[in-house]
This record gives C-alpha cells, sequence and structure tokens, in this order.
C-alpha cells in the first residue's frame, strides 16, 4: 500500500520509537521551521490591517500553507518510491517521527522540574519558555508548576496524540497537514488586533482538527491517571464539569483531566506580554502544586499516548475489516 497516505502500525510505532529516542535534533532540517518560515513569509505579504481582506488573505494563507505542505510530502515519498519502495517507506518513516514531539514535550517539562527541584526559579524561568507564551517573570514557584503541567496536558494532545491519529488516518500527508494547521494556529490563530481578522480561519481550521484528538486524549489521559495517582474518578469528574468553560474548546478536555488527576487548580489569569489574560480556572484546588506534579504529568502523557496508540490501531483495523 502506498506509504503516502498509509504507514502500518508496526511503522508509526517504530516513528514513535524514533521520536522518544531522538527526539528533535537542532541539526536537523524540521519540517514545522518550515512551515513557520513560510507563514512568516505570507503574513509579511498578506496582512493588511483591513478587516475584510484580512479575513480572505489569512484564509488564503492558511489553505495554502496546509495544502503545500500537504503536496511536498507528497512529491517527496512519491519520488522517493519511484526510486525504490523501501526508499519511500523509510522517507514516510521519517516525515511520520517529525511530526511527533514526545521526547521534546517531556524534555522541556523535565529541565523545569529540575531546576524547580533546586530551588532554582531563575533556571525554571529561563526553561519555561520553551514550553508556554506566559510572562516567566510574572510566575512564582506554584505558577511555573501549574504552568509547566498545563502545556503538558494541552500538547499531549497537540503535539502527539493529534499527529498520531493523523498518522493513522491518512499516513504521513495527513500528519503534515495537521502539523501546517497547528503552526497556523500558533502563530497567527490569536484574538489580538493584528489577527484577530487575519488568523481566524487558521484558528478555525485548528479547532475542527483537534475536535476528535483533545477528546480522546482526555480519555487516555484519565485512564493513564488511574496507574499514576489513582485518581481516573475524579479526573473524569473534573473533565465533565470543567473541560467546557475553557476559552477554547479543545484544550479543556486534557488540561481539565490532568487537573482532576493531580487534584489542584489549574487555568485561571495568565500574563501575556504585560497584559492578563482571564481564563477559567479547571478543577478543585485540594492542595498547592508541588514539583512532583510536573513528573506525574509526564507519566500520565507517557501512558496516555501508548493507550491512543492501542485504540488508534484497533479501531483502524475494525474499520478496515468491516469496509473489506
Amino acid at each position: 500500500m502506498n506509504s503516502v497516505f498509509h504507514l502500518s502500525a508496526p511503522l508509526i510505532a517504530t516513528a514513535l520509537a524514533i521520536d522518544l529516542v531522538l527526539g528533535d535534533p537542532p541539526w536537523m532540517p524540521h519540517p514545522v521551521r518550515l512551515i513557520g518560515a513560510a507563514i512568516s513569509l505570507g503574513e509579511r505579504r498578506l496582512h493588511t490591517g483591513v478587516a475584510r481582506r484580512d479575513l480572505r488573505n489569512g484564509l488564503i494563507l492558511a489553505v495554502a500553507t496546509i495544502a503545500l505542505s500537504a503536496a511536498c510530502v507528497w512529491l517527496l515519498i512519491a519520488g522517493a518510491s519511484g526510486i525504490a519502495q523501501s526508499l519511500g517507506t523509510a522517507a514516510a518513516l521519517l516525515i511520520a517521527w517529525t511530526t511527533l514531539a514526545m521526547r521534546g514535550l517531556g524534555d522541556a517539562a523535565r529541565a523545569v522540574e529540575r531546576a524547580l527541584e533546586t530551588n532554582d526559579e531563575s533556571g525554571a524561568r529561563s526553561a519555561l519558555p520553551a514550553l508556554v507564551g506566559r510572562d516567566p517573570e510574572a510566575l512564582d514557584s506554584a505558577g511555573m508548576i501549574r504552568a509547566t503541567v498545563e502545556s503538558v496536558a494541552e500538547n499531549t494532545s497537540d503535539g502527539v496524540i493529534a499527529p498520531l491519529m493523523f498518522l493513522f488516518v491518512g499516513g504521513p500527508v495527513a500528519a503534515i497537514a495537521y502539523k501546517a494547521a497547528n503552526t497556523l494556529d500558533s502563530m497567527i490563530g490569536y484574538r489580538d488586533e493584528r489577527h484577530l481578522y487575519f488568523g481566524r480561519a487558521a484558528a478555525r481550521i485548528d479547532d475542527a482538527a483537534n475536535y476528535i484528538p483533545a477528546r480522546l486524549t482526555a480519555i487516555c489521559l484519565i485512564a493513564a491517571a488511574q496507574f499514576v495517582t489513582g485518581r481516573a474518578a475524579q479526573a473524569w469528574a473534573i473533565c465533565r464539569a470543567d473541560a467546557h468553560h475553557h476559552a477554547s474548546p479543545n484544550a479543556g478536555y486534557p488540561e481539565a483531566a490532568v487537573a482532576g488527576a493531580l487534584g489542584i487548580r489549574l487555568g485561571g489569569d495568565a500574563i501575556y506580554d504585560g497584559e492578563v489574560e482571564h481564563r477559567t480556572a479547571l478543577g478543585l484546588a485540594e492542595r498547592k502544586p508541588s514539583v512532583t506534579d510536573i513528573a506525574a504529568a509526564r507519566m500520565m502523557m507517557k501512558l496516555a499516548v501508548i493507550a491512543a496508540f492501542c485504540l488508534l490501531a484497533l479501531a483502524r483495523s475494525m474499520i478496515v475489516k468491516v469496509l473489506a
């Protein structure tokens, strides 16, 4: 079967294993960085400051970025397959690896955790921007723990389980298309004055792409919570009660699940570029956040990814049998 649109479960597992071992080497020309450069160029050329034009131009940029990203991957894998099928499979595997970010997410969270374990708040603040966009200087130790745990929860979906799902659904082409949509949202999908109209299409596309993965992630995190904290029931209850209160239609699900699993409160007001962003709190403050919560969140991430892989592989296998 063509590896452009399909990867076997063992090959997807191999891509996950490569990511777990190697992460995102700085020497590698990562597709997301190339996509980001294209988005920056497109924004400089297409942003006008006129609402109607920016709605149109933002949509053009979003569709063009996603389509071109998918087309480049299709051409690369198809070209490699034309030389040798094994070469095409290898290219597909390498591209699949680049869509996953479990090692990078875990390492970034661990860097904050290590600094806080030694009461090095300055070091933790230096490490925090790799995870979150809020102002590190405005956070105390508890605030940095909450920010790190929130990032691990949300990015378990955006950075690992969502691209994993798209790998099962449509191979490397679908996964890269998802990464392009997610990168668009992270760069221009804001509600500030500059991006309110220009980034609207990017934000809506990302919301649609993450609708199922966010909820799948929450389910898998709840299952993982039983093994890590023994609080699956509380994670389920908080997810049901609080997830829909989040400003994002998706991010609240994994964040609320983790808040319930740990028994701490996440969310609430955050400071970005000196301005306060008011957000609904998720979970109950049964206790103060602890550095160990970061380690627990990282372990739940790993178990949730394993659970998601198994569920997705099983679901695809059952669908193939039904359609056969």
